[in-house]
């Protein structure tokens, strides 16, 4: 699909440059820094290109949902990063690039920071997390924020994703009947769409990488330390990270290198033995699969016979561009997804009661049990889904309690020592590949979520990172290759990654299937 760019412009130079232009759906950075470079268009006419493209496919059309709220003051800035380019300054590699941030993150300007939560709607942060911060001083256009599985996905025994109370049902612009997956839906979506050039997701588990495999896309979820948490609505600080959302790994990667300044607030990023970048493109090497010893761990695929068929041609790929691969029956213990989950749930209650408070006056709920009340009294919020995790975070005592401290000490053990880190060592392996997900299903507000397929646990529960990219297509639904890691270790998977991207040119553009 092909939009077109229509603006009005006073000065007659660019009336001419920025009336129809063409923006085709896979545009790059590249491809919009070389058009700046050559005066074919502004920042502003791009800006508006894509605030006409929300309205036409987000709000209207398909009605996608994937974004709550659009940034008032986005054209100001857009002039504003006009000016300086025009004056030879280049604030960074996103000078210009219109960005999304999913509705977890702080900015501290005229958009709250919601979680998708209607008691948080009027909840405004009092500065940018440094995530956000970092975007602005390399150029970022921050269009808005995007829609979410409400509170990241951590509120109730089962829920369907891409919903929130504040924001409804985000839809999957492959097929507007099925699933984006969460919780960073709206960003999937949103980059899917083409709504923005780049978006930014977390996750704790899952949450970047499964609406990067339902939306065709490529997700980055870093090691945990790499990005700042600090001013993201936390479920997890032990596994919560920030992460770009891109449609090809270079974008992605370029993104990547604009985030992870150290933030001497977050104890993360000063992790004894961390490696952090500030241009991750130096590792995108066509040849990076040759000579790799590559895991390849079966058992998420189950008995789905067309899922198998699509990765085994992925490891076929992977065989003729010189790799090794080792088959992989399992990676970790079992029982750490539940100590991870009692991890998340005193986590949940500490984390979020410390940001609630940092709020100040601005807060629209003081803690996690106000929260509940204001969340039970809403007939909206109540309407499909049951609460269950909210209120057993809030029956869990302090971080000081034997329970956490040694679901937290078994978690990372299995997780780490004795599974991914084991694991590698062992084999001699450079990463292990996995399929991120199966074809999205179909959205249901009764029932809940369908999985199937997943294989993000290692690399979340770890705190390590996990790259996915799109591997195939099933009756035009994208599927993804997760390929994940060692602590640190994104250059070498990005390696992998770009790799078997340009290899492959699996990415293909949505239909809106099933739109009214």
């Amino acid at each position: 699909m092909v939009g077109l760019l229509a603006v009005s412009c006073e000065s007659s130079k660019e009336q001419s440059l920025a009336t129809v232009l063409p923006i085709h759906d896979e545009i790059t950075i590249d491809e919009i820094q070389k058009a700046y470079s050559t005066e074919a268009y502004s920042i502003k006419a791009l800006t508006q290109f894509y605030l006409d493209r929300i309205e036409n496919l987000n709000f209207n059309g398909p009605k996608l949902n994937a974004i709550i709220t659009l940034n008032p003051d986005v054209l100001k800035i857009a002039t504003q990063l006009d000016d300086e380019m025009q004056n030879g300054r280049i604030r960074g590699p996103l000078h210009g690039i219109p960005v999304l941030l999913k509705d977890n993150i702080d900015t501290g300007d005229k958009m709250p920071c919601t979680a998708g939560a209607i008691p948080m709607k009027d909840s405004y942060p009092l500065q940018d997390s440094p995530l956000a911060a970092q975007l602005r001083e390399a150029g970022a256009v921050i269009l808005g924020k995007a829609n979410l599985s409400e509170w990241a996905n951590f509120h109730s025994s089962y829920s369907s994703s891409g919903w929130s109370g504040l924001g409804g049902q985000t839809k999957n612009p492959y097929d507007v009947t099925r699933n984006p997956c969460g919780s960073s839906s709206g960003s999937g979506v949103a980059v899917a769409a083409n709504l923005c050039v780049v978006a930014i997701g977390t996750e704790t588990n899952g949450s970047i990488v499964c609406p990067s495999n339902n939306n065709g896309i490529v997700g980055i979820k870093p090691t945990v330390g790499l990005i700042s948490r600090r001013g993201i609505i936390p479920i997890s600080f032990s596994q919560d990270t920030g992460g770009p959302m891109a449609r090809t790994v270079k974008d992605a990667a370029i993104s990547l290198g604009t985030l992870t300044a150290i933030d001497t607030l977050d104890g993360a990023t000063l992790s004894p033995g961390r490696i952090a970048y500030k241009d991750y493109t130096q590792f995108l090497n066509a040849d990076g699969i040759k000579g790799k010893i590559i895991g390849y761990w079966k058992s998420p695929l189950g008995n789905h016979m067309r899922m198998t068929k699509v990765m085994e041609e992925a490891v076929s790929y992977f065989k003729s561009q010189g790799a090794t691969i080792v088959e992989l029956d399992s990676i970790m213990d079992s029982n750490a997804v539940e100590f991870s989950r009692t991890v998340m749930y005193f986590e949940f209650k500490d984390g979020l009661n410390t940001y609630l408070k940092g709020l100040g006056t601005q807060r629209t709920a003081k803690d996690l049990e106000d929260l509940i009340k204001k969340t039970f009294s809403d007939s909206i919020e109540m309407q499909y889904f049951d609460r269950q995790r909210m209120i057993t975070a809030q029956s869990k005592e302090s971080l000081d309690s034997e329970e956490y401290q040694d679901a937290l000490k078994f978690m990372h053990q299995m997780a780490r020592e004795e599974g991914i880190d084991k694991i590698m060592d062992e084999n001699h392996l450079d990463a292990i590949i996995a399929p991120t997900g199966g074809p999205a299903w179909k959205t249901d507000l009764i029932n809940g979520d369908n999985f199937g397929i997943f294989s993000s646990s290692p690399a979340a529960i770890s705190g390590y990172p996990n790259i996915t990219v799109p591997m195939g297509n099933l009756d035009g639904l994208p599927v993804g290759l997760s390929i994940f890691g060692r602590a640190w270790s994104e250059p070498i998977l990005l390696e992998i990654a770009y790799s078997y991207e340009q290899g492959t040119r699996k990415r293909f553009t949505p239909k809106y299937l099933n739109a009214e």
